[in-house]
């Protein structure tokens, strides 16, 4: 990674995800791993996770699709990582909404890259109280 910037992963609804998108986000890596994850009403909250953090899974991309094409949690596990555990991320964009199904794997990320925001989404607004960032800098204060 020397001399390249780091990337922005996004993680949410079909809108967000593609608003983001449409801004030009959207990479893949040397081994064609996208950097976001649409989460549909079928997508699994193991797939969620482990796109987020899993050190030997979440391939990211379309979510829920992958299950339509059979492609199983422990098949994906073996083909890419988390966005935690790339190297090539810098920051984690994740709807409030989605942070909150998986608020245990949100907040035990305590390292500074990648950075883990948490953004509102087209049908839940932005709440304060419930964004861990928010609540560990007012701990500095």
């Amino acid at each position: 990674m020397a001399g390249r910037g780091k990337l922005i992963a996004v993680m949410g609804d079909e809108d967000t995800v593609t608003g983001f998108l449409l801004g030009g986000i959207g990479e893949l890596d040397k081994h064609r791993r996208p950097n976001f994850l649409v989460v549909e009403k079928e997508t699994s909250l193991a797939e969620i996770e482990e796109t987020f953090r899993c050190v030997c899974g979440g391939k990211g991309g379309l979510g829920g699709r992958r299950a339509r094409r059979g492609l199983g949690v422990s098949q994906k596990c073996q083909e890419g990582q988390g966005f935690l555990a790339r190297e090539d991320v810098g920051m984690i964009l994740i709807s409030q909404a989605l942070a909150e199904q998986i608020r245990p794997a949100v907040a035990a990320h305590a390292r500074a890259l990648p950075a883990v925001l948490e953004i509102p989404s087209k049908d839940h607004p932005y709440d304060p109280a419930r964004d861990s960032v928010l609540r560990r800098a007012r701990g500095l204060f």
